[in-house]
């Protein structure tokens, strides 16, 4: 009897096995492009940029490796490994204190990133994808709310009104600057949600639609990993499979400064393929207009505030 043998599916974001040694060709190179590109930037920072004596014989160029080390508070070893491609797992910890010891910019700080196919913990900080011309509009959208979102839902740049629109963005760690994290997560943002069940349930719909042109993605990756540890109802909504394309939509909230606000939610999209876009909020009447420019007041006078 001729038994026939079936390759198990792939979970969700999982690649299959067919695709393996291209992804492990892939992995080769980001590992050696990650190592030569930590070697020329160890090269290029010199002792006193970092605040080390610069000592009578020196013959390395920029630092030595033991220096990075020590201060990025990382094994000696690890380190060499690290820089001659070793497979090893590399922390965005680490990476944080690797980027900090080698003086990154935003940009290479985000090249560190994507080589180590790491996702950096502080996504919306210091975004390199966000012009200063974005960040005009943005002020000058006020009193509307208005943010720059990538496709993932990350928070990229916000303008006064939208910071305090459904809690003190403030106040939120760079890394939970995400809509579904925050939705999902955290109590004022979904208190302050009019129909949450609903809210929730389709922002699920729309990151599964989404994530369909991402699933090799670390980023999303760690995102879907996220929410389904953190959530249960994350995790009973993603299983509806359900896919919902973005679309403009009215909206309620109870805004804790100023009370109940109707608004015309608007995606502007910055890029094809659903990359980065901005994102409105309109007045959908009168005394929502008359709230949105109060709560802009509010921001203006915790300004002046804090400058005195």
């Amino acid at each position: 009897m001729a038994v026939r043998v079936t390759e198990a599916q792939p979970q969700w974001g999982e690649e299959p096995a067919t695709a393996r040694p291209r992804a492990a060709q892939e992995s080769a190179f980001r590992r050696h492009e990650l190592a030569a590109f930590l070697r020329h930037r160890r090269e290029h920072v010199t002792p006193e940029q970092v605040g080390l004596p610069r000592g009578r014989r020196r013959r390395t160029p920029g630092l030595r490796r033991e220096e990075v080390a020590q201060l990025s508070a990382v094994g000696v070893t690890w380190y060499t490994w690290l820089e001659q491609a070793r497979d090893i797992q590399v922390s965005v910890q680490v990476l944080d204190a690797l980027a900090r010891t080698l003086l990154l910019d935003s940009i290479e700080r985000e090249h560190l990133f994507n080589l180590a196919g790491a996702v950096d913990p502080s996504p919306g900080r210091n975004c390199s994808s966000v012009t200063p011309a974005q960040r005009a509009i943005l002020e000058q959208l006020e009193p509307f709310p208005a943010c720059l979102q990538n496709s993932r839902y990350d928070i990229l740049a916000y303008n006064r009104t939208y910071g305090l629109l459904l809690c003190d963005l403030a106040t939120v760690p760079p890394e939970d600057l995400n809509c579904i994290v925050l939705a999902y997560t955290h109590e004022e943002w979904r208190s302050s949600i009019v129909h949450l069940e609903e809210t929730t349930r389709l922002m699920a719909a729309k990151l599964r639609a989404a994530m369909a042109g991402n699933l090799a993605d670390p980023a999303w990756k760690t995102l879907l990993k996220r929410l389904r540890t953190e959530s249960a109802e994350f995790r009973e909504a993603w299983d509806r499979h359900e896919v919902v394309g973005a679309h403009s939509k009215r909206k309620q909230f109870v805004n804790a400064h100023v009370g109940p606000l109707t608004l015309d939610h608007t995606d502007l999209w910055l890029s094809p393929h659903n990359g980065p876009r901005l994102v409105t909020y309109a007045p959908a009447d009168a005394e929502s207009r008359e709230r949105l420019e109060k709560l802009h007041t509010i921001v203006l006078d915790r300004e002046t505030a804090a400058a005195v």
